[in-house]
């Protein structure tokens, strides 16, 4: 009975179909081929799989399909061309080990956060612009690596992710906001009648009202639109659209592993008006766009 598979640093083109018949196959090592494509149904006979290793191939994406390796516990795709993460690869809740580096990678799914047994998740060397507020939920994650992307704030909630454990992070080489004090011009506010009635059924949902919660469940459209709302860090209160994008600086665990001359983390923060930006003492700032 065969569990463990190694074909690395070999001349294959794509994954030999065949293997699929494998299905008491537990580790593939397919490492440093030419691999370009994966045919979705390679996954149909590899339940039993927990290591899957792709290193140095061709691929560019990966197939919806791979949300059937369930019992997958290690996937590493290093030096690739993969330029997105598929969100049905977020549905692996077994996986504790991704590895991606060296490709792609632009955005990362907000799905990101229900692989809640992941503990090392390695996408350094992509060109990630914006991480997501999912990744901030997995509660068991304990080595991040987003070096060298253009990444310049973290995001809202990555201070739960500090607290819940997180013991390394890399991400030098990134365009990471410094604290820079600039002179800024404050334009009036003018909310548009969406934003504001938007904030007006938010407010009173918030309230309990049972009629406009009902009212609001019999509308898709509107439960769609108010699902994408944000909160202010300084009322809490919640808005939609219309914000002024600002920035904390977190001062980093003495017991962390990080890069090396970073002592401060920018995290996103979100504020509903000039209103509450002017109160004193919560330690946010403006954005000033170079």
């Amino acid at each position: 009975m065969l569990t463990e598979l190694n074909l690395g640093n070999n001349i294959f083109e794509e994954v030999p179909e065949q293997l699929k018949y494998l299905n008491s196959l537990q580790k593939l090592h397919l490492f440093g081929n030419k691999i370009a494509t994966i045919s979705p149904t390679i996954f149909d006979g590899l339940e039993k799989l927990t290591l899957l290793n792709l290193n140095n191939n061709r691929l560019k994406y990966l197939p919806p399909e791979i949300h059937r390796l369930e019992n997958l516990e290690y996937m590493s795709l290093n030096n690739n061309q993969i330029g997105s993460i598929p969100k049905e690869l977020c549905s692996l809740e077994k996986l504790s080990e991704l590895h991606l580096s060296y490709n792609c990678l632009i955005t990362v799914p907000e799905e990101i956060g229900y692989m809640t047994n992941l503990r090392m998740l390695c996408l350094s060397r992509n060109q990630i612009e914006v991480l997501p507020d999912g990744l901030c939920k997995l509660r068991k994650l304990r080595i991040l690596d987003v070096a060298g992307n253009r990444i310049w704030v973290f995001p809202t909630l990555m201070e739960d992710l500090l607290l819940m454990g997180l013991k390394e992070l890399y991400c030098e080489d990134n365009p990471l906001l410094q604290k820079q004090p600039v002179c800024a011009i404050q334009e009036e506010e003018m909310l548009s009648l969406t934003e504001m009635t938007a904030r007006f059924i938010l407010r009173e949902l918030n309230e309990k009202d049972s009629v406009l919660q009902t009212a609001v469940k019999q509308n898709q459209e509107v439960g769609k639109l108010l699902s994408k709302k944000c909160v202010c860090a300084v009322c809490g209160q919640a808005f939609l659209t219309t914000r002024l994008e600002c920035v904390c600086f977190m001062h980093v665990k003495q017991n962390m592993k990080i890069s090396r001359n970073i002592h401060l983390l920018p995290v996103r923060k979100l504020i509903c008006s000039f209103q509450c930006f002017n109160l004193r003492d919560h330690g946010f700032f403006g954005v000033a766009e170079s």
